[in-house]
Order: C-alpha cells, then sequence, then structure tokens
C-alpha cells in the first residue's frame, strides 16, 4: 500500500494545478484563514474566507514575490505587473495584472468573497503565470485600493500575506493523496 502511495505522489508532482489555497497570516505570524485560487477560461477566482481582519475595505493585490517575512511584508515586492502597466483598476491606461478588487470585513472582522483576477494563470511557464519566478503572494491592506493612485492606490500598510508557489500547492495536493491512499 506504502509503494501505491509513493506512485500516486509521483503523479502529483507532473499534474496541472488548476486550484490550490493559500494561507494567510497577519504581521504577528497568526492564521487569518485562506483565500483559494482556481482557473477559470477568464483567469483565476479568489475566494477569500478571512476573519480578524478591521472592520472596512481592504485592498487585495498580488506581489511579485513568493516571500510573506514581517512585520511589513516588504519581502513580497512590488505589484504583479509583467506588462508595465499603471496601478488600478480604475485606471484608463490599464491595471497591472496583480491589481484585484477591494474586500470588506463586517464588524465582526470577518471578509467573504469572491474577486477575479482577469489574464491571471495558475500553469506553470505560461504568460501571466502566478508561478513566475517560483511563485508571487496575495496581500491585503489595511485600507481600501482607492483604483487609481500611483503606486499601489493609497491603500495604506501591508497587514496580510499568504505565498502563491507550485509547492506549497503540490504539498497540500500530497497530503490529500497520502489521506486518500490509506486503507
Amino acid at each position: 500500500m506504502a509503494a501505491a502511495a509513493l506512485v500516486l505522489l509521483a503523479g502529483c508532482e507532473n499534474e496541472e494545478i488548476s486550484s490550490m489555497g493559500t494561507e494567510m497570516f497577519n504581521s504577528d505570524g497568526d492564521s487569518l484563514g485562506t483565500i483559494k485560487l482556481s482557473e477559470q477560461p477568464e483567469g483565476i477566482k479568489f475566494e477569500v474566507a478571512l476573519e480578524g481582519l478591521e472592520a472596512g475595505e481592504h485592498g487585495v493585490h498580488i506581489h511579485q514575490n513568493p516571500e510573506c517575512e514581517g512585520p511589513e511584508f516588504i519581502t513580497a515586492g512590488e505589484h504583479y505587473n509583467p506588462d508595465n502597466k499603471q496601478h488600478g483598476l480604475l485606471n484608463p491606461e490599464g491595471a497591472h495584472l496583480g491589481d484585484l478588487q477591494n474586500i470588506v470585513a463586517e464588524s465582526d472582522g470577518k471578509a467573504q468573497a469572491e474577486l477575479m483576477g482577469p489574464k491571471l494563470t495558475l500553469k506553470k511557464g505560461a504568460k501571466n503565470s502566478l508561478f513566475f519566478k517560483g511563485g508571487t503572494s496575495i496581500i491585503i491592506t489595511e485600507k481600501a485600493d482607492d483604483g487609481m493612485s500611483q503606486p499601489a492606490g493609497e491603500s495604506g500598510a501591508r497587514i496580510a500575506c499568504g505565498k502563491i508557489t507550485e509547492k506549497e500547492a503540490l504539498r497540500k495536493d500530497k497530503k490529500k493523496v497520502e489521506i486518500e491512499a490509506k486503507p
């Protein structure tokens, strides 16, 4: 049975990733929940399920590095912007690919939302892949993104971060396969 599990695990590494989840952490290293990413014909759908946020609107952006070193998450780098566009979903000259819609945390600190990242993909090696140069990260900011101001929408400090890496996606898939392979 162990051999069968190893065979199944080996197969996971060559499969395309069509969905994954990333755990989001605040600057203290506490988990705030997850954001599930899934490949759609028009891009990536982000399903947000977080708690522990301040009530109100918060900006959400994909950043160019798969790093989440707190407390300020500067290691995540700048917004994911392979086409060298201007910032902001309202910008008439086009937005960064990493610019996503704002989310709203209710008075209890919970935020649930579905966001779309048009033109983004989880396909390794493809144009606009979130696995670009080893991966990317997703950042939540303390305030809403105004959709126009350069370079980051006047959205305040980075308050939460989650890594988007192929290794992270495969690690979670391997756990699932190992559980399914047990008698």
